[in-house]
């Protein structure tokens, strides 16, 4: 007799710890300010998931076009808020400067022009016999010009935990419709809010590949960092972005 025997081999997999790295999210917009820069550190694999915040930096903004420099303030630990720096306005260069820990780090990013979002819809599917019902952002896309979107959508004030991105490389000109497809369900009377940002191509290529990193992409991909534009390896962004915002409720 023969008797066939299904073993379990148990492999350990050595996840190596690794020199905290800083990550520095900033954004100035087109609505009113203040505006804030938020500084954490990385943790590993293994550690719970809390990145602890960076205190003590030295945080700055600066308007190049106009040529004027805020010094931001602390306030809750690794938040850091501008006190002086005017409204954005399209077509200005925005610099920021980080100092941390012996370490610089600096970013630059020019506003877009804003694009009206006329309006929020709904679009509904059904697989399988299931209805999924995802959001719709319409607007005019402007001819002649390379145009860079990301979207955040909330559903009853609660946001959905991916950032939508968007290029008119091949609807240059067109009317959009651009389809927010997630893996939260939007049921009739729900209420749903679309912020649109207008972002330039180093900030869109960092939200970009930060959603094929996290399986957002229907390519297959290596697992990596996403491209960041802010220097000293550093991990984040800094946007200037103009920013629309509608909503609209799913009918019953």
């Amino acid at each position: 007799m023969m008797l066939l025997v299904s073993c379990t081999k148990v492999i350990n997999v050595n996840l190596n710890s690794a020199t905290p790295d800083i990550v520095i999210e900033g954004n100035v917009n087109d609505g009113p300010p203040p505006y804030q820069v938020k500084l954490t550190q990385t943790v590993n694999f293994s550690d719970p998931n809390f990145f602890p915040p960076v205190s003590g930096a030295t945080v700055q903004i600066t308007d190049a076009t106009a040529g004027y420099t805020d010094s931001l303030i602390e306030g809750v630990p690794g938040t850091y808020t501008t006190k002086n720096l005017a409204q954005g306005v399209p077509g200005h260069q925005y610099q920021l400067f980080v100092s941390s820990n012996g370490q610089n780090y600096t970013a630059s990013s020019t506003m877009p022009l804003p694009i009206t979002l006329d309006s929020v819809s709904f679009y509904s599917s059904s697989i399988f016999g299931k209805t999924r019902t995802n959001a719709v952002a319409n607007y005019q896309d402007p001819a002649g010009i390379a145009n860079y979107y990301t979207y955040t959508e909330f559903v009853n004030g609660q946001q959905v935990d991916r950032t939508f991105v968007f290029s008119d490389r091949l609807s240059d000109g067109k009317y959009i419709h651009v389809q927010l497809f997630n893996d939260s369900t939007i049921n009739p009377g729900d209420k749903v809010r679309v912020e649109m940002h207008c972002v330039d191509n180093p900030v869109w290529q960092y939200f970009n590949t930060l959603g094929q990193a996290k399986g957002n992409n229907s390519q297959s991909v290596t697992p990596a960092n996403p491209v960041s534009n802010i220097s000293n390896n550093a991990l984040g962004y800094f946007s200037a972005q103009t920013i629309q915002v509608k909503e609209a409720d799913l009918p019953y």
